[in-house]
């Protein structure tokens, strides 16, 4: 071999070593099985339910700002300003088309009142989703039962939200217990019997009294159809107290009345 072979194969060996070695780095590990127990699971499929037919925030996000990276540019997990805290009237809800959609939810007899949507972090102005990460453990999952009407919703929500709270899923669903924790829900809501009436801003004067720290401008009524659909509150991102959300609450709903159906 003369030199001039040797030098262009200790060359070209010196060039593979480095295409793999920046390889290596560009391509993440796999989550082991193990890896499950800490949230780090590797499972990308979407949840059941949540995916095919329309989404289940079709109809929701236009109360909330316009969706997306917003000023700061790519969605980040942890990078937002406060949580929104959506909870959902079942009735209202299936009432509108969600029965497709939110079978455990709308099932009759299962006399559901307000139950949780989901709790979104939020800009200022607009919101991020869909910041990255695997679907949550069933140990993590845990922590968001009997607050969402199903496991498909928690799953759903992680992924488009939860993901950019910066938490682990057991830590971000352990956060909406404490937020839902926050909300005293008035006796008319809680001891519903028949279909009524009301307006907008009755249902939120009813929260604002049964909740002392909430005050006018950090609430929305979201409404669809004529019907009470979900009442969104706004919460700091430390979850301690409620907080002025000027966007949101400007997008409450407007019409002069609502029905309000009774449990199912």
């Amino acid at each position: 071999m003369t030199a001039f072979s040797w030098f262009a194969s200790l060359l070209r060996g010196a060039l593979v070593a480095a295409a793999l070695g920046l390889a290596a780095q560009a391509t993440p590990a796999l989550a082991q099985r193990s890896d499950c127990i800490l949230d780090n699971c590797a499972d990308k499929r979407p949840p059941r339910g949540f995916e095919r037919g329309g989404r289940r925030d079709e109809g929701y996000d236009r109360y909330r700002g316009r969706g997306g990276p917003g000023p700061r540019g790519a969605s980040r997990g942890g990078d937002f300003d406060f949580y929104v805290l959506a909870l959902s009237w079942s009735s209202g809800f299936c009432a509108t088309g969600g029965a497709d959609k939110g079978k455990a939810q709308c099932e009759r007899g299962a006399g559901l009142g307000f139950v949780v949507h989901g709790l979104w972090p939020q800009y200022e102005r607009g919101f991020p989703q869909d910041c990255g990460g695997g679907q949550p453990s069933s140990i993590a999952l845990e922590q968001a039962r009997g607050l969402f009407p199903d496991m498909g919703l928690a799953r759903y929500e992680w992924r488009k939200h939860g993901t950019c709270s910066g938490k682990s899923p057991a830590e971000y669903f352990g956060d909406v217990r404490r937020a839902r924790d926050m909300i005293v829900v008035p006796p008319q809501f809680v001891h519903a019997r028949g279909d009524r009436s009301m307006s907008p801003q009755e249902i939120q004067r009813a929260f604002e009294s049964a909740n002392a720290r909430l005050r006018p401008g950090m609430s929305a009524v979201g409404c669809r159809q004529g019907v009470l659909q979900e009442v969104r509150f706004c919460m700091s991102k430390d979850l301690r107290d409620f907080r002025p959300c000027p966007e949101v609450a400007r997008s409450s709903c407007r019409t002069r009345e609502i029905d309000v159906p009774g449990p199912l």
